[in-house]
């Protein structure tokens, strides 16, 4: 029998303000930006169909919509360039919609455009690593893929070829204001790329089960997540438009961005193929 304070749990829980799931609720974005600011930055990797009726919707709403391209993983000096983009433009709210390098160019964009001084102040390891002080501009994270879970996570991975290494942007103020996953999005992806990105979710929701920092929120996402992956990683492979298998994954890929950002990881997950 163990007494009062033997064994205390304790643990912490934090995560988007808002999180919205749910196949079409792409077409909410609008309304939910037009809560927060007037002049929208919208971060995409391709011009889709999908990104178009966005920014369609939002310059019906009377916003000022300003559209950034973002190509691969994001370095140091894309994220320079695009706070210095979204300055020149007046933003003050931004969008982003694609994949996890997408979500963290918008994240770490938004986390400077709040907070002054320069980019490497911020970043651990090849830089000073401080805090930052003040909440990022309202953030809308949108995802298109069913992978890294980055729409509830509080940090932005940057690579910095000059160091060649790749490097955090880590806040609590940096999580999303609302996480908003439409598993229509990810219909089209391509098998190799449903396949990476579902390898990825699947990962990250066994990486916090077994690691020695678990918690009692954590768990039961990581294993719903592994029962949802297991039954659906490759029946979206294999049928692509399958409704019911792009949920489960696109399900799988949020409870491991939840589990990884509130528990802890594993050595796997810092390794470069």
């Amino acid at each position: 029998m163990t007494k009062a304070g033997d064994n205390p749990m304790r643990f912490e829980f934090a995560t988007a303000t808002r999180i919205i799931f749910g196949s079409g609720t792409l077409r909410e974005a609008g309304a939910i930006a037009a809560e927060f600011g007037r002049r929208i930055l919208v971060v995409t990797r391709t011009s889709s169909d999908d990104a178009k009726r966005l920014m369609d919707d939002l310059t019906a709403r009377g916003l000022g919509v300003s559209a950034l391209t973002a190509h691969g993983e994001p370095t140091v000096e894309t994220i320079r360039e695009g706070v210095r983009f979204a300055k020149d433009k007046g933003c003050d709210v931004v969008v982003g919609m694609g994949g996890g390098s997408v979500i963290d160019t918008g994240k770490a964009i938004a986390a400077l455009l709040t907070n002054e001084g320069e980019l490497l102040g911020y970043l651990e390891i090849i830089g000073k690593g401080q805090a930052p002080t003040r909440a990022a501009a309202p953030y809308i994270a949108i995802p298109t893929t069913a992978g890294t879970g980055s729409e509830v996570t509080r940090n932005a991975v940057l690579t910095s070829p000059e160091h060649r290494v790749k490097v955090s942007l880590r806040s609590p103020w940096m999580l999303p204001r609302v996480a908003l996953v439409d598993p229509a999005l990810t219909y089209t992806m391509p098998p190799q790329v449903t396949a990476s990105t579902g390898l990825d979710a699947l990962t990250q929701v066994i990486e916090p089960y077994v690691s020695n920092k678990p918690n009692a929120l954590t768990d039961p996402l990581c294993r719903e997540g592994m029962r949802r992956a297991a039954r659906s990683l490759r029946l979206a492979y294999e049928h692509g438009g399958d409704a019911q298998a792009r949920e489960d994954m696109a399900l799988t890929s949020l409870y491991g961005g939840l589990a990884l950002a509130n528990g802890k990881l594993g050595a796997v997950h810092g390794f470069v193929l």
